[in-house]
């Protein structure tokens, strides 16, 4: 009866009759029997009807306690933290585990008689939101085009470099959830590419590049955060829930945050929406069983803010820390630890799992104060930009994706007239909307349509707040003035006066999206009419798409005198710079999409629209399993307008001379394809066999143009059992530059978890026995050479 009393006590208020009237919302008893049998050590997801796999979510308790075990310096910082906490009473523990008011967008409590401070924790996965001083660094989303790794390291320690000159603890980046399931999801931007392998990728790159500044990375949002509406419990009643089978949760969204685990990631933060019929922040599967267990996680769990939806469930099902404060915990944890509704050995693994990152990063010692002010307070301003404003271009430019350039239209000769048309060309574009992009706070990010000027970021937590913004049409007029040229320009009307003598007319359009909504659409009529006309006279039209994710182009796109459209992204406050220089030819575009633009919306299936429904217990089921982006394009055999990981060049490449080999250290075939040893420690990332490199593709790149180029070479394999998507990206490099003629060998290292599947009736990875093809070349698409590797 003590443990009923204590697990009621922590339910939600809305489950107890609250006082807020968004609480009284009235629910079925299905729902509180729900909560209280998590508060038992149960979890629900007893299967979705018709659906084999999916919606199960089978309970693991209990929370596993951190063990400090991947590396001597998780254990060093175990050991610390295990002594400060041993110190601790309940009230000093259950402090810690909590938010409370200050500064920070996040505080931690703190025990000062031990010298713990509150940590500070800020947005977002693109720069400091909302400070001053601060970079704003390209969105994720335009990171991944980049289709560089040594770029989306720089980017993650610039990040992390401001991060820690503003005394912040903990970033909240980066982003794999989403991962850009529906084509119209409103984080899509924030996340690293629609592809498992290219956002693990940027997501292992950018938080080494965090955590090598000292200070901890937040993976987020853990997992299946899909889309925005009904994402949180609202008046109509359970936030959405997200059925997916097991084999796609281990091969598609769980497998980019290994990569950020395998860098020692020290925070992971847990998502708003019901998983499998269990809220995301008390899904015992979700965090004791695959993030705590299968991937050896010696962080802390924190919620996304507000996400905590109970009180003992949440606690016992592996959540560490509740932000942005104390929710269900505080007092109410303290009375579970004495009725024992919540071991003391949980609550002191909560303490040490949030002190361990503190001391894996050494910010126990001499960590900057927070420097964290609102724009009303007279303050000596901290100034964190550095140099970054250099990098944020270059990663601006090298993100920038060609994808029509007839008759080599670009890049520009120094053109002598040149017009400038649409509200993406500058910084405040219509006329009738009295405020700029950045005029306000928080609230103003959400609403922005079609007329909001030079897009660098997108709206709600993940956006950043530049120092200024460099716009196309400054980058424009200096690169003319220079030229001795002329300019016209018209950035409102859908239908701008004709300039016949123009070199070249330049068409800016933008297509917008933000945190708490989807996106309505993929393109806009406005937009559309305005290409239209202006191409109607000008024969030299050249559009950029400035865009937070996928924008369909059938409307335009082949038309005769649209001559040259470029994939623009969300670049950050360099926009403007970064434009130029692709288009003047400084730099020989090497953006790859890291998404399908399809022909016509309706290609995209059922992975257009998020799943809307007003029922209490709105369901979300994932039947496409693997097949999302390109897989399903393939799979369905839809010819897209643009492929995954296209892109044009200045120049051109041709490839050659592939070997694919295993390994000297792969002793046998047949050793290949066991299971990797059970008794093996597994540590932070997953079992360590996962990571070992079991073959080796070669092929020779050589630019066969006129003008020195980078290419970005992929790899694609074919899994064999005819259950698996038709190629998957497993490997990609930037060769380059090359001068004409100049080839160059490339490698694409192979690891035994490029290769496996997750076998659902072992529940562990696998190689599977048979062919494996691999196809190298320049898009999921354009695919240049075959090779296979045997596994027998």
């Amino acid at each position: 009866m003590e443990f009923l009393k204590g697990a009621y006590s922590m339910l939600p208020h809305k489950f107890r009759g609250g006082r807020d009237p968004a609480e009284q919302a009235v629910l079925s008893t299905k729902t509180v029997v729900s909560v209280l049998c998590a508060a038992c050590s149960l979890q629900e997801g007893a299967g979705v009807p018709d659906l084999p796999n999916h919606g199960l979510s089978p309970p693991v308790y209990p929370s596993p306690p951190g063990s400090g075990s991947t590396n001597g310096r998780w254990t060093t910082a175990y050991d610390r933290a295990r002594d400060l906490v041993s110190q601790m009473t309940v009230e000093e523990r259950v402090n810690i585990t909590q938010g409370w008011p200050g500064i920070c967008v996040g505080n931690t409590g703190e025990v000062p008689r031990l010298g713990i401070p509150a940590l500070c924790f800020a947005d977002g996965p693109s720069g400091i939101r909302g400070q001053e001083f601060v970079s704003a660094f390209p969105a994720g989303i335009h990171v991944a085009a980049t289709f560089d790794r040594d770029l989306m390291y720089r980017y993650g320690r610039a990040l992390g470099d401001e991060f820690h000159g503003k005394g912040i603890n903990v970033a909240l980046g980066p982003v794999a959830g989403p991962l850009g399931r529906v084509a119209k999801g409103g984080r899509n931007w924030e996340g690293l590419s629609n592809d498992p392998y290219l956002a693990g990728a940027g997501m292992g790159a950018v938080t080494r590049g965090i955590q090598d500044a000292g200070v901890i990375a937040t993976p987020k949002h853990w997992l299946l955060n899909e889309q925005e509406f009904r994402r949180r419990w609202t008046e109509l009643g359970d936030a959405v829930s997200a059925n997916v089978d097991d084999r796609t949760l281990h091969e598609l969204y769980a497998f980019p945050f290994m990569d950020a685990l395998r860098e020692g990631a020290g925070a992971v933060m847990c998502s708003y929406q019901r998983t499998n019929h269990s809220y995301a922040c008390q899904n015992s599967k979700l965090l004791n069983g695959v993030l705590k267990t299968e991937l050896g996680f010696e962080g802390f769990v924190v919620s996304d803010w507000d996400g905590q939806m109970s009180g003992v469930a949440s606690a016992n099902a592996g959540l560490d820390l509740v932000m942005p404060r104390a929710g269900f915990w505080g007092d109410n944890l303290a009375e579970a630890v004495r009725n024992g509704s919540v071991s003391e050995e949980r609550l002191g693994d909560m303490a040490i799992r949030i002190l361990a990152p503190w001391h894996y990063l050494h910010q126990h010692t001499a960590y900057p104060p927070p420097a964290i002010y609102t724009n009303t307070q007279k303050h000596f301003p901290v100034d964190v930009q550095a140099d970054h404003a250099r990098l944020i271009e270059e990663i601006g430019a090298a993100g920038t994706v060609l994808v029509k350039n007839v008759n080599n239209t670009l890049p520009f000769k120094k053109p002598k007239f040149l017009c400038v048309y649409g509200y993406g060309a500058a910084l405040k574009a219509s006329p009738w909307q009295n405020r700029d992009r950045y005029g306000g706070g928080y609230e103003d990010n959400f609403g922005w349509n079609t007329f909001n000027g030079t897009l660098i970021t997108a709206g709600g937590s993940g956006g950043s707040s530049p120092p200024y913004v460099v716009s196309p049409f400054q980058a424009l007029q200096e690169r003319v003035a220079q030229d001795r040229g002329i300019l016209r320009w018209d950035f409102y009307s859908e239908d701008p006066t004709p300039y016949v003598n123009a070199d070249a007319c330049l068409v800016f359009i933008n297509a917008y999206a933000s945190e708490s909504f989807d996106r309505p659409s993929l393109k806009d009529d406005f937009s559309d009419r305005l290409v239209l006309n202006v191409a109607s006279w000008c024969a030299n039209t050249i559009v950029v798409v400035h865009s937070a994710g996928i924008r369909t182009v059938d409307a335009w796109i082949a038309h005769p005198n649209v001559t040259a459209t470029l994939f623009a992204g969300l670049p950050g406050q360099e926009a403007g710079h970064s434009l130029a220089s692709v288009l003047y030819g400084d730099v020989n575009p090497t953006g790859r999409l890291p998404y399908t633009v399809a022909r016509s919306e309706s290609d995209y299936g059922d992975l257009l629209n998020p799943t809307t429904s007003s029922d209490p217990f709105p369901e979300a089921n994932f039947t496409e399993g693997l097949f999302i982006d390109y897989r399903y394009f393939d799979k369905h055999s839809i010819t897209p307008q643009f492929e995954f990981g296209f892109g044009l060049s200045y120049t051109s490449f041709a490839y050659a001379d592939l070997s694919v080999s295993k390994t000297t250290t792969t002793t046998t075939t047949t050793d290949l394809a066991e299971f990797p040893d059970k008794n093996v420690r597994i540590v932070q990332g997953g079992h360590p066999a996962l990571w070992e490199v079991v073959a080796l593709a070669k092929c020779t790149v050589t630019n066969t143009g006129a003008v020195d180029g980078a290419e970005i070479a992929q790899l694609y394999v074919s899994i064999p059992g005819g259950d698996s998507p038709v190629r998957q990206l497993r490997g990609f490099a930037k060769v380059g530059p090359l001068v004409p003629g100049q080839e160059r060998e490339v490698v694409f290292e192979l690891t035994r978890r490029d290769l496996s599947v997750w076998d659902v009736v072992v529940q562990d990875w696998r190689l599977r026995r048979g062919v494996y093809e691999i196809w190298v070349g320049a898009s999921s698409r354009d695919l240049r050479l075959k090779g296979e590797l045997e596994v027998r």
